[in-house]
């Protein structure tokens, strides 16, 4: 980054409240891999890069503390274990949980809801019982619920969005029944950006009965999150879009549904006793960890979470705020532009389609000129159908993003535009 880029980058930083200021240009040096090559990287949303700290972690638990854990009296697998066990802590206070065997170590936010689409989902729904969703979903959380619909013969409702990509709250609202038993919504809508009010779609659900179950996965990145304040029942996050591994997930979920789920998958670590004739399971969480964990990811993860508490979340959305403002305006300045999904409440996401460019191309010729998006239907095809487009650009903003990298971005749009006059 040029001095003056930093001078400007900072500018737009200041624009924040001063207790909630942090600095971009200080931060998005802990990332290695935006050092060793000239990449604008405007794709976190699909996965955010790593921090050396994380890149540390991992090859620390290698080198130097790795074993089984839960299982050895040796001091080094106790000590594994407890790391382990401490990550479980720490991602116990980052998302407000009221204890930490509300934590469940899961491979990513999509294992995360089929785990409980096929336990609490399978006790608690039945023939002719309702699963509510929106509109805006990604993929995984759609297809879990149709496979535990279609399984019990259960039906499955979809509240709309509006042309700006905002859930219509009425509807949601009028959808809501006696036979509602489980409400899955994003809290932050990948394909669009749009915010949900996930508060009070859990009061509302839990005015009818329902269980409330929160895809979390693009707003722990960027939005404190306290699920004790938040009374959903179901949280789920991944560790790759936290700046951590990939292969790492949480489920939280309140200790009185999870205590009362039977186990996901069966064999090692998750039982109490196993005979021929019967098994009894562990208590909560192992009763949901079959297996050997990513023993290394989870270390990674901690230094994730570690590295965005110092960092602040309140400080990284005031930024990515004031980002996300700058680069709609300048994108808006673009001919033929134009934006889907702009809801009032949005993160740090803007898609787009460009007039007379397959939003493919739009994504190859941006590579070239070194700007990295996503384009396609970004697992949310009923999205791309509501507003009539095969596919749209992404343009996703983390905090290692500058206002630089917008103008790169839309330099590079304007290249794109003259390849296709």
């Amino acid at each position: 980054m040029t001095a003056a880029g930093e001078s400007a980058q900072r500018t737009v930083a200041a624009q924040a409240p001063r207790s909630q200021r942090f600095d971009p240009v200080q931060a998005r040096r802990d990332f290695p891999i935006l050092q060793d090559r000239d990449l604008v990287f405007l794709d976190s949303a699909a996965s955010a890069q790593k921090p050396q700290c994380v890149i540390d972690a991992i090859a620390n638990c290698y080198s130097h503390e790795y074993a089984n854990i839960h299982r050895g009296v040796y001091e080094l697998s106790a000590r594994a274990t407890a790391n382990f066990e401490a990550t479980r802590k720490t991602a116990q206070r980052f998302i407000g949980a009221a204890d930490d065997r509300e934590i469940v170590f899961v491979r990513s936010t999509t294992e995360a809801i089929n785990l409980v689409a096929a336990t609490y989902g399978r006790q608690n729904v039945g023939s002719g019982d309702e699963v509510l969703i929106t509109e805006m979903e990604h993929h995984s959380n759609i297809v879990p619920w149709q496979m535990l619909c279609e399984e019990k013969g259960a039906v499955l409702r979809v509240a709309p969005i509006d042309d700006r990509g905002a859930l219509m709250l009425d509807e949601f609202e009028r959808l809501l029944g006696p036979r509602t038993k489980i409400v899955a919504v994003t809290h932050i809508s990948n394909a669009l950006g749009t915010v949900n009010p996930v508060a009070e779609i859990t009061q509302l659900a839990h005015a009818h009965g329902a269980a409330v179950v929160i895809d979390g996965a693009q707003a722990v990145p960027h939005h404190r999150v306290d699920v004790s304040e938040l009374d959903c029942d179901f949280y789920a996050f991944s560790a790759h879009k936290v700046f951590g591994p990939t292969g790492v997930g949480v489920l939280y979920g309140k200790a009185s549904l999870l205590e009362s789920m039977p186990p996901y998958q069966g064999g090692g670590s998750m039982i109490e006793t196993v005979s021929f004739e019967k098994s009894t399971y562990a208590q909560i969480p192992q009763r949901f960890e079959a297996g050997t964990p990513d023993i290394g990811g989870v270390a990674g993860f901690r230094a994730a979470l570690d590295y965005l508490t110092d960092l602040g979340l309140d400080a990284i959305e005031s930024y990515e705020q004031t980002l996300l403002d700058y680069a709609t305006k300048s994108l808006a300045e673009i001919p033929g532009l134009r934006p889907i999904g702009t809801a009032d409440k949005k993160a740090a996401v803007l898609s787009f389609t460009l007039e007379g460019v397959h939003p493919h191309d739009d994504g190859s010729i941006l590579d070239h000129e070194g700007v990295a998006v996503r384009t396609g239907h970004h697992c949310a095809q009923p999205v791309m159908e509501h507003f009539g487009v095969p596919a749209t650009v992404r343009a996703s903003f983390a905090l290692y993003n500058t206002t630089e990298d917008v103008d790169a971005l839309v330099r590079a749009l304007h290249v794109v535009r003259e390849l296709f006059q």
